[in-house]
């Protein structure tokens, strides 16, 4: 069995990675220049403004998810190590609660949106399993409402995981412009989780990913909604390229390594992908304390999840 636990700043769910880039300009117009008009010169005849009407032009609003619930897998959720809904608090969920305030606190008013990206260096490392736990987690809150999105495009798991049924996805509204990005999600019994499949892999996929229209249908499902959150489940950093593109499109990533496995080469080559993008920060697994404190101790029942 693997243990997975967070590490954070004072003892527990640590960040040892963050980097945050600052981009600010500054435009300078240039005053024009000056006029001579003769005293006896007429002003010219300004036509009365039509009024603002507020209403003729309203914010876009990203479209409510109308699709058919899916019930998630109680039994299979608690078969693979994962948090329960309503279930008791344990050592694992208050781990994920306080990993989620934390990442509540980074992305209120960041211009880069609500998008978090959860990643690794290589397979095997947890990130499916990590990025499972946040979504259920913050479909706990009350102000929030979260899609969990299957990116991992070679080795998806997310719906298989949740015992949910997939259709298609993220990858099929890139590549069929006739497909509306919200006719694939599925709604979930949580009323604040829903599910974005992979959907079909192509041969383009990163290419798809650095499209224009990736940026269109992620303001299409969170465009006039602040409460609505992202997590991607994405390819390991060093096995696939779209985990870096996936990078640019968010504010957070949520690099996840595994204690005594992840080499510092692979973490640090790892986070040079990262650069330019989102701030990172980085979640530590299968953590044993020796002495002090063992909040953040628990189990992951299987291996190989992403």
């Amino acid at each position: 069995m693997n243990q997975h636990s967070s590490i954070k700043g004072r003892g527990s769910l640590i960040e040892r990675a963050t980097e945050i880039y600052d981009f600010s300009a500054a435009l300078k117009g240039r005053a024009a220049p000056a006029v001579d008009v003769p005293a006896d010169t007429p002003p010219p005849v300004v036509p009365d403004a039509a009024p603002l009407d507020p209403v003729a032009a309203p914010a876009m609003r990203a479209p409510a998810w109308t699709g058919p619930v899916q019930p998630i897998d109680r039994d299979a959720l608690a078969q693979g190590g994962f948090l329960l809904p309503e279930g008791p608090v344990t050592v694992m969920s208050e781990e994920f609660r306080l990993l989620k305030r934390d990442l509540l606190a980074q992305l209120r008013d960041n211009p880069r949106g609500n998008r978090i990206l959860v990643c690794s260096p290589n397979s095997g490392e947890g990130k499916s399993f990590s990025a499972i736990n946040l979504a259920l987690s913050l479909a706990a809150e009350k102000d929030h409402e979260i899609l969990l999105v299957d990116a991992d495009f070679g080795s998806p798991s997310i719906p298989a995981s949740l015992g949910l049924d997939p259709g298609p996805g993220l990858m099929d509204a890139l590549a069929d412009p006739l497909i509306a990005i919200e006719d694939c999600i599925i709604r979930t019994d949580l009323p604040s989780l829903a599910v974005l499949p992979a959907g079909q892999r192509s041969n383009n996929d990163t290419e798809y990913l650095a499209s224009a229209r990736t940026q269109q249908l992620l303001a299409r499902l969170t465009e006039g909604r602040p409460e609505r959150i992202l997590i991607f489940d994405s390819p390991p950093l060093l096995a696939a390229s779209p985990a870096a593109v996936l990078a640019s499109h968010a504010a957070i990533a949520l690099l996840v390594a595994q204690a005594d496995r992840t080499s510092e080469s692979a973490l640090r080559e790892a986070v040079a992908l990262l650069k330019g993008g989102a701030q990172v920060r980085l979640l530590l697994n299968a953590v044993r304390f020796t002495s002090g404190r063992r909040f953040g101790h628990y189990q992951d029942k299987g291996e190989g999840r992403g």
